[in-house]
């Protein structure tokens, strides 16, 4: 059963809203209706642009996806969060025989996954008693093609694609749609250190499928044309297995 969200009159937070994609899941937004969205970041002082330019629409919340103190400190200032876009991550890629590979794929795990687990038990009973709503994780692309060069980082994102399923059927049976969000080449501070820049597109382009994706209640974004590709050729797996209620499965699990 597909759930829909449509963000307007909304309550939103986004975490890692400071810059790149989140800070244009931020403004895509505000200006699509939403009332209210608290900017999660780990230095607040990060996020003061953006609050002389919102005012009273955007709070500031100090938010560490490695300290579980922020996450449960910001979902008791959050009570009223109707829409939880996960957007904040750690990119740490080596090959699985470089010197610091375990070093990146612990601090990946962390961050990427433990982090991600945290966020959703601190706001799915929230989510839940404003009515079901919303929550948005940022994967990747990564999550289903793994290059050498990025194992570790493409082993914490397929994990959090896997916690992502988890919670996809989890979350709805409170009535809450789950999205998971695959961009492939965007134009961050990211996709800078992975020299990509120069061929990657806006991040405008995720903010504005995450919305379009809510309305619509799909659970796979792939919002840029690299992601596209993939996730064209994904789709018939995604639909068949993934998306699909596999009863001897369940039987068996």
């Amino acid at each position: 059963m597909k759930i829909t969200c449509n963000i307007e009159g909304k309550t939103a937070l986004v975490t890692g809203a400071n810059r790149g994609i989140g800070k244009a899941i931020v403004e895509a937004f505000l200006r699509r209706g939403v009332a209210k969205i608290y900017a999660a970041v780990r230095n607040p002082a990060s996020a003061n642009a953006l609050s002389e330019r919102y005012g009273e629409r955007l709070t500031v919340v100090q938010f560490d996806l490695s300290k579980p103190e922020t996450i449960m400190a910001a979902a008791h200032r959050a009570r009223d969060v109707e829409v939880v876009v996960n957007n904040a991550a750690v990119f740490k890629a080596h090959t699985p025989f470089d010197p610091d590979a375990i070093d990146a794929i612990e601090l990946g795990m962390q961050i990427n996954v433990y982090g991600l687990m945290r966020v959703a038990q601190a706001f799915a009973p929230i989510l839940k008693k404003n009515g079901g709503g919303a929550f948005v994780q940022m994967n990747s692309i990564a999550s289903l093609k793994c290059a050498p060069d990025f194992a570790t980082h493409s082993a914490t994102k397929a994990a959090s694609y896997s916690i992502t399923q988890a919670l996809r059927e989890l979350l709805s049976q409170q009535g809450t749609a789950v999205l998971s969000v695959h961009p492939g080449l965007i134009a961050t501070d990211m996709s800078g250190a992975a020299a990509l820049q120069g061929i990657a597109e806006p991040p405008l382009v995720v903010a504005e499928g995450i919305i379009a994706a809510l309305e619509s209640g799909i659970f796979h974004l792939f919002p840029d044309a690299m992601a596209k590709r993939i996730g064209s050729a994904y789709q018939s797996f995604a639909s068949s297995v993934i998306e699909a209620e596999l009863a001897e499965y369940k039987k068996a699990h």
